[in-house]
């Protein structure tokens, strides 16, 4: 399941509240090469990497995907998410755009979600809050983000994120609808054979009849 959305959109947020919700969901951590912020914790909000360490592992092949975002390196880490794979869970990737391309190339099976925020002037207003980055910083944040929403037609499900308890909640819809697709039920070929050889079996003892 991959989430996402402009900085400052809230797809971390809505990550980070399923995962405390349910059981069934990991989160993937991304590794990236920004500066750790106030708050954030080690192999939990991310795997900070100096960039000839990311370079190192770009080059080992061990990132699903990765891409430059504002200047930085940010990547999935494939152990991450077979991790969560191994755990029968379903893994929750917080990614930008181009990320999102290269995983669905990877794997087409992938649920891609774009969160919108509610309006611009949201947007700039939660950027400005954090209060962790200059006026250049967040215009260069801005200019990607205007790039990136018109990335959103592109996914397979859009939720606007006005209030994140809704709109985790709309996400977390999302997966269970998401799971009853036929294509991921594991043992339906089995139960369908076994109804239709009953009604089959009923069927010709009505005839027979």
């Amino acid at each position: 399941m991959v989430l996402s959305s402009p900085s400052g959109g809230g797809k971390t947020s809505i990550a980070q509240r399923l995962v405390a919700a349910r059981s069934d969901v990991q989160y993937s951590v991304s590794a990236t090469t920004r500066s750790q912020r106030d708050g954030e914790t080690e192999g939990q909000s991310y795997c900070f990497l100096s960039r000839p360490d990311f370079e190192r592992e770009v080059a080992a092949g061990a990132f699903l995907e990765w891409a430059e975002y504002g200047g930085n390196l940010y990547g999935t880490l494939k152990r991450e998410v077979l991790r969560g794979r191994a755990a029968g869970r379903h893994v929750v990737l917080d990614i930008e755009v181009k990320g999102a391309d290269q995983l669905r190339l990877a794997d087409p099976e992938s649920v891609r979600i774009f969160v919108l925020p509610p309006s611009g002037a949201e947007l700039i207003k939660r950027l400005e809050g954090r209060r962790t980055e200059s006026e250049a910083a967040i215009a260069r944040r801005l200019a990607i983000a205007s790039d990136e929403v018109g990335a959103a037609s592109r996914y397979d499900y859009v939720v606007i994120n006005d209030d994140l308890t809704v709109a985790t909640a709309q996400v977390g819809a999302i997966i269970d609808v998401e799971c009853r697709r036929p294509a991921r039920l594991k043992g339906l070929d089995p139960v369908i054979a076994e109804l239709r050889l009953s009604l089959a079996n009923r069927t010709s003892g009505l005839n027979r009849s």
